[in-house]
């Protein structure tokens, strides 16, 4: 009988963590050995999570990181701060870790901290975790230890962008983002803001003077760059429970025509197993992905003009956080990326 590696969830009660139980219990190679909340402890997973009866036979523990340590892999679907104060000792006892926050996103501490509110207790695994965008950083994840998996805009936001950034396209002074995220991408903690009769038939702009996903897209758009980028980036809040929609705006300093442009983007992802260029004049739509680990992409010059706009839309719950880092999983344990992951979005 083939052997399985044994995986452990720290945090696993939030919408992130149940979509990480989802993909990983059709997962062949891999085993959810324990899983995590001191808010839940002793509760059985499939009475806070019903659709999940008959998959898993777990109940909530405290977090005991000896348990841990006897883990091949470990996930934090936590809150922002709550890994950095485990990886240390993980790392050490050999274990990988991929954490699903942003502790481990953005190199600049003192950045880290002014978005953040708090100062970093890990620097020295900041330094050696990898981003796990495997779009840009495919090799480097496959032997990494401590992998920083994207935030769900940044994601978004980054697979458009990629192409235009990398072949020295577009006037990267100029780069706009406006980018629509389902509900469950505020988390499951209540809060009035996200009440069903707050969102219902509503649609709104929020955290327009900066949001916390700006520096982590600038700082690995900067990389692919031969000069800083300039990026506004304004999030909005649209009233369904899960998707994101990327409307990119950038100025073609190049002068390529439409066609140009699209096989730029054609060649860039003609190999990537979740990244799906559509045809020119097809425009791709958040229903499409639910679900599914992918990234639909859509790009046009309209009129003609210098005006490159890029579509991209992508599960906020899949391909930008739970279903990514099982991609990540894949990459750093050494099986085939796809696995666990190939199964249709869902429609309707």
């Amino acid at each position: 009988m083939e052997q399985k590696y044994t995986i452990g969830i720290v945090g696993g009660t939030g919408y992130t963590g149940v979509e990480l139980l989802r993909i990983l219990a059709g997962h062949p190679h891999v085993t959810v050995k324990m899983i995590t909340s001191r808010s839940e402890k002793g509760v059985r997973l499939d009475d806070m999570f019903p659709s999940l009866r008959g998959v898993y036979d777990l109940a909530f523990e405290d977090i005991d990181l000896d348990a841990l340590k006897q883990c091949d892999l470990v996930f934090f679907a936590t809150p922002n701060g709550v890994a950095m104060n485990y990886v240390k000792e993980l790392v050490s006892a050999g274990v990988k870790v991929i954490d699903l926050a942003a502790d481990f996103r953005i190199k600049d501490l003192s950045v880290w901290s002014k978005w953040y509110g708090m100062e970093h207790a890990a620097p020295e695994i900041v330094e050696q975790a990898v981003y796990g965008l495997p779009e840009i950083y495919r090799e480097q994840i496959k032997t990494a230890q401590v992998i920083a998996n994207p935030g769900c805009y940044a994601t978004a936001v980054q697979l458009g962008f990629i192409p235009l950034v990398e072949s020295g396209l577009v006037d990267v002074n100029h780069l706009i983002a406006n980018v629509a995220s389902g509900v469950s991408g505020a988390g499951k903690g209540a809060s009035v803001a996200t009440l069903y009769s707050e969102v219902n038939e509503s649609y709104k702009a929020y955290a327009a003077q900066g949001h916390r996903h700006q520096p982590e897209i600038k700082q690995q758009l900067d990389s692919l760059s031969e000069t800083p980028v300039k990026l506004t980036f304004v999030p909005h809040l649209i009233p369904m429970t899960r998707g994101i929609h990327a409307t990119l705006y950038a100025t073609d300093v190049k002068n390529k025509t439409a066609e140009q442009v699209q096989e730029i983007f054609a060649q860039r992802y003609q190999n990537e197993p979740f990244v799906d260029v559509l045809p020119v004049g097809d425009y791709p739509e958040t229903r499409s992905v639910k679900g599914g680990n992918i990234c639909r992409i859509s790009v046009l010059k309209p009129q003609d003009e210098e005006i490159i706009v890029v579509l991209c839309v992508i599960d906020n719950l899949v391909k930008g956080a739970a279903g990514q880092a099982v991609q990540n999983m894949n990459l750093m344990l050494g099986f085939e990326e796809t696995l666990g992951l190939t199964a249709a979005p869902l429609v309707p």
